[in-house]
């Protein structure tokens, strides 16, 4: 495997992302859509999952594709982001067609950021407005660390953030990977500054530290968060062309970069879910093994993502958590 151009999910054509964000509510909105509706999946590990029009994307239900795909913070006040997100796409002329009517289908989910030290004494919901930003905002090119819905974000000592990374596989498919890292557990090795995700880094793309010569010894953790206050939320994605059923087997694998790259993860204080994408530009070159090889790749890429989200994470006024940059030389 090899990073893409960008190393960033909208390596994958037809892709875009877009976020949005206010500096004084600490918090923000990402999106992700496409040019055309996209088929989606969903899997959820974590014990306190905030989610939007997920059961549609079971693989026996009627909708076979979405527009868009919003990841917020804000806990469930986050989730009216899909509102806004919605009436850009209407706007656009996009959804899904019932007789004269669209709708565009933008299922959502969110993480827990109304402790960070923002101002969140709104009057009026600001998420809806974030969320028609966001969308407003989508492109191929976009940043990471504390952007969109990973402003606010925080991990168990670091602050946390928006990562994305891709890679393109032998066989010509590509995968990516965009999450919002806001867990329970550490991306980092105990008190140093070495990724957990270190031996799946591609090109020194967090620093090159690789692992510490010594772990620390085995403990058991004590939770930085309450229960409901943390999540980690990603969206894999893919060229080839998957199936519904296929996509959910492909998040169900990449929850194991998560537990590569954050540890402990999954648990009952995270709602840690992944959403799984295709675009179906590319058909298997090997329909027998390919699968196999997309779901090593999507896991490994999460991982190096998650530790991309946290290494690009900056300083803010009124912050309660140092960024990794500022945790030693």
């Amino acid at each position: 495997m090899r990073p893409g151009t960008l190393n960033l999910i909208t390596d994958i054509s037809g892709l875009r992302v877009g976020n949005a964000a206010d500096a004084r509510l600490k918090s923000g909105t990402t999106v992700l859509t496409a040019d055309a509706p996209f088929r989606a999946a969903v899997h959820v590990m974590g014990g306190a999952p905030g989610t939007r029009e997920t059961d549609l994307l079971a693989p026996d239900k009627l909708v076979s594709q979405v527009d868009a795909l919003v990841l917020s913070g804000g806990s469930a006040f986050g989730l009216a982001a899909c509102d806004g997100a919605m009436a850009g796409l209407r706007a656009a002329g996009r959804g899904f067609a019932v007789g004269a009517a669209r709708v565009p289908i933008v299922p959502g989910a969110i993480v827990f950021d109304l402790l960070n030290g923002g101002d969140k004494g709104w009057a009026d919901n600001p998420y809806p407005a974030l969320g028609r930003a966001a969308f407003a905002a989508a492109a191929v090119d976009f940043a990471i660390g504390t952007s969109g819905a990973g402003t606010g974000a925080t991990t168990g000592n670091l602050k946390g953030g928006l990562g994305s990374a891709s890679a393109r596989l032998s066989n010509g498919l590509a995968v990516g990977a965009l999450v919002v890292v806001n867990a329970v557990g550490q991306a980092t090795v105990g008190d140093t500054r070495h990724f957990w995700a270190a031996p799946w880094e591609l090109d020194g793309e967090f620093g090159g530290h690789g692992l510490p010569p010594v772990f620390p010894a085995a403990e058991e953790p004590v939770p930085a968060k309450r229960l409901g206050e943390a999540t980690t939320i990603a969206i894999v994605a893919t060229d080839a062309a998957l199936d519904k059923p296929a996509l959910h087997r492909l998040a169900v694998a990449a929850h194991d970069g998560m537990a590569r790259a954050l540890v402990p993860s999954h648990t009952p204080f995270d709602g840690d879910l992944i959403f799984a994408v295709s675009t179906g530009a590319r058909s298997l070159p090997d329909p027998a093994t390919d699968p196999f090889l997309l779901g090593h790749a999507v896991a490994c890429t999460l991982a190096r993502a998650i530790a991309r989200g946290v290494h690009a994470a900056e300083p803010a006024p009124d912050d309660r958590q140092p960024c990794w940059r500022q945790s030693g030389p």
